[in-house]
């Protein structure tokens, strides 16, 4: 514990205390709180957003992070931190550092795009790269801190780190005094904290709601069991707040201080990141525009209207390549396309009276493929104004003689299956169908197929889809007699690769199995 707090245990009035003395406007900048014009409109509220993009590493972990530097002794100074991190708290102990003239040593996992290795160089940090995954980082981060005598520097778990992140919370209320409703994402939960502690000293009447991505949960998971729980498997598309367990002292004041907790998933995320661009021209992370996914779907379960509603954009470090995935991908977070299996006769004139039923709709897209004399099935996507509009569309093709399946929440078809129709195995081949999450990094593949090489499976299917991000996702099917699922099953938990078996996916029946 830094000196600037008098307890093991900090109470709410030595937050306060260490948030308005922190340093952080060293280097740290106010950020603006901008209007978004057509988003409030659309929502019947007024919307603002806090553009913590517009720090100097373009992100908030910069606040946290100099705020736990300049607070060292000088013997701590002397001897230098370290930390470990593969995106924005890197940048963040890199350059408040170099800003105070302090040795810091970055430990990132060796599959690190090097745009982000890049970066914290260009601030003066020092980069080993170590292990394969942020778990196996932080460990050596660790181990070299204790035997350098350097001090660790924790990404959100750390009084003064949370007191930092606070700052914002004061700077809201200096620009907004009226503000009804905070959304904040949440990761390790430090920058919910330090908002929180600070909101329901000083206004406590405003709420502050979390907001985290469905397949990283961890604060939710916590809230639900009394105590901070490690997730299994965190999801990989919003990286930066991809964290397995909420930090105990972050959970102990989100317990005490959070209002609520919302979640969203990637497409929500998508759609999320087109809303701030058309209002205010910035291009967020996927984890950056998570609190205005969760502040959409609030205002829309909750029925708010009239209220003064602020989401933080926490950052905006991402690779170019992720947009392609992104547009793909917003217009169903939006309910504004919807994605149909439709069975139809194979004959003369089907696709015609097909077309005919949805009338005016606008087809974005259709794929076909012949597949015997009776019937055919084509995956089709509609451009639509809702859910209402959606359902709509879906009856009309009932009532016409058609099959339907709705697949626009279908993972697992959005991000395969409608690349790959065309083809499909003969049916006497047993098959089993997986998704993995494949690091980005050489040799990726060839560890793969060179695990898969020691067993008798024969891969029948493979797609690969990279996102500009630090995975890909890969769907492969394998030629698997089913007494020997178990034992395969072995070999994929050698890869060390995120896998599911998706065999029961609809997508995947209708048009490759």
């Amino acid at each position: 514990m830094l000196n600037t707090f008098t307890t093991n245990s900090p109470d709410a009035t030595d937050y306060l205390k260490a948030i308005i003395s922190s340093k952080v406007y060293e280097l740290a900048q106010v950020t603006p709180l901008q209007a978004m014009p057509k988003l409030s409109e659309r929502l019947d509220n007024n919307v603002l957003i806090k553009r913590e993009d517009r720090q100097p590493v373009h992100s908030f972990k910069l606040r946290g992070a100099y705020a736990m530097l300049a607070a060292l002794s000088p013997q701590q100074k002397a001897a230098g931190v370290i930390a470990a991190s593969a995106g924005n708290h890197a940048q963040g102990v890199a350059l408040s550092a170099k800003t105070l003239g302090l040795k810091a040593l970055i430990v990132m996992p060796q599959n690190t795009p090097s745009i982000k290795v890049d970066a914290v160089r260009s601030f003066g940090g020092e980069v080993l790269l170590h292990g394969t995954n942020f778990d196996e980082a932080k460990t050596k981060a660790i181990e070299l801190s204790q035997s350098k005598h350097m001090t660790f520097i924790p990404p959100f778990d750390h009084p003064m780190v949370i007191a930092g992140q606070g700052s914002l919370a004061m700077e809201l209320l200096q620009q907004n005094a009226y503000i009804d409703r905070i959304f904040v994402p949440v990761g390790g939960g430090g920058l919910i904290a330090g908002i929180a502690v600070l909101i329901k000293q000083l206004m406590p009447e405003t709420k502050v709601i979390g907001v985290e991505s469905r397949d990283s949960a961890c604060l939710y998971h916590a809230l639900k069991a009394g105590h901070p729980v490690s997730l299994e498997r965190v999801g990989l598309f919003a990286d930066g707040v991809a964290v397995k367990r909420i930090g105990d002292e972050t959970f102990r004041l989100c317990q005490q201080y959070v209002d609520d907790v919302v979640l969203v998933d990637g497409d929500e995320i998508c759609a999320a990141m087109k809303d701030i661009f058309e209002n205010v021209r910035a291009v967020a992370e996927p984890s950056g525009a998570l609190s205005l996914a969760g502040l959409k779907k609030y205002v829309k379960e909750h029925q708010i209207r009239n209220e003064t509603l602020v989401n933080v954009l926490s950052g905006a470090n991402l690779n170019f390549h992720t947009l392609r995935y992104v547009s793909e991908r917003c217009e169903i977070g939006e309910k504004h396309e919807a994605l149909f299996a439709v069975t139809i006769p194979e004959k003369r004139g089907s696709f015609l009276t097909f077309c005919r039923i949805l009338g005016q709709n606008a087809v974005t897209e259709f794929n076909y493929r012949y597949v015997d004399e009776e019937q055919a099935c084509i995956f089709v996507g509609i451009r639509i104004s809702g859910e209402q509009e959606k359902l709509s569309i879906q009856n009309q093709l009932i009532q016409g003689g058609y099959n339907v399946r709705d697949l626009s929440e279908d993972d697992i078809a959005k991000t395969h299956i409608r690349y790959m129709i065309g083809g499909r195995a003969p049916s006497h081949l047993p098959e089993r169908l997986y998704s993995f999450e494949f690091p980005e990094q050489k040799g990726a593949l060839l560890k793969f197929l060179e695990t898969l090489g020691t067993t008798n499976a024969n891969i029948s299917l493979f797609h690969y889809r990279a996102h500009g991000a630090d995975y890909g996702d890969v769907l492969a099917a394998f030629q698997i007699e089913e007494k020997d699922g178990a034992a395969f099953e072995q070999y994929l938990d050698k890869l060390g690769y995120a896998y599911q078996d998706v065999s029961t996916s609809p997508a995947y029946r209708y048009f490759l199995g």
